[in-house]
């Protein structure tokens, strides 16, 4: 049995979710607004919460097109709202739907949500060397840099952590534990 990290146990949805997408980098814009929504989800919850609701996620968001997402209307905010494939918290559902507006104002001005991201690493995932989790941190300066810029621009729930959290699962930053077999897979 290969080393993981240890932070995702051995529930078999964790485990998944660790050995083929954390860390991976994404370059696809729907990819990038599911888990932008789905961060947003997590605040003060555990993520595994969030991944066993996933799949409600993908259809009650239209398979994550923030151009959809981004038409919902009150009647649509309503009936998420009474979704129990969802986190059914308002801010949170307002948020997304505010979020998938802001997200295609940004692929309008930088091309896609993906160039406007990674520019912050140039183009290149931070390579990160921690030997336990407590090594990791919840959130960097150059987390705190992005959140700083996206809220500006009308983003929500986009704290530095929630950014932090985003750069990982993303791929912006390789924090699989160099005794983790992905974390040689990500370098």
């Amino acid at each position: 049995m290969p080393e993981r990290c240890p932070w995702c146990g051995d529930d078999p949805l964790y485990v998944k979710y660790h050995d083929e997408e954390w860390g991976v980098p994404v370059h696809d814009d729907r990819l990038h607004f599911e888990f932008l929504v789905l961060e947003g989800a997590q605040a003060g919850l555990s993520w595994i919460t969030i991944l066993r609701r996933r799949e409600g996620y993908r259809k009650a968001f239209s398979g994550f097109d923030p151009v959809k997402v981004a038409g919902y209307d009150e009647e649509r905010i309503e009936v998420l709202l009474q979704d129990e494939g969802i986190i059914r918290n308002r801010q949170k559902v307002r948020s997304a739907v505010k979020n998938a507006r802001i997200f295609l104002q940004v692929q309008e001005e930088f091309g896609s949500f993906d160039r406007y991201i990674w520019s912050f690493v140039n183009g290149s995932p931070i390579q990160n060397h921690f030997e336990k989790d407590s090594d990791i941190p919840a959130k960097t300066a150059l987390s705190e840099k992005i959140s700083k810029d996206l809220k500006p621009r009308g983003f929500s729930f986009v704290g530095p952590t929630i950014v932090y959290a985003h750069m990982q699962a993303i791929g912006m930053v390789n924090d699989h534990l160099v005794s983790c077999f992905r974390y040689t897979e990500l370098v």
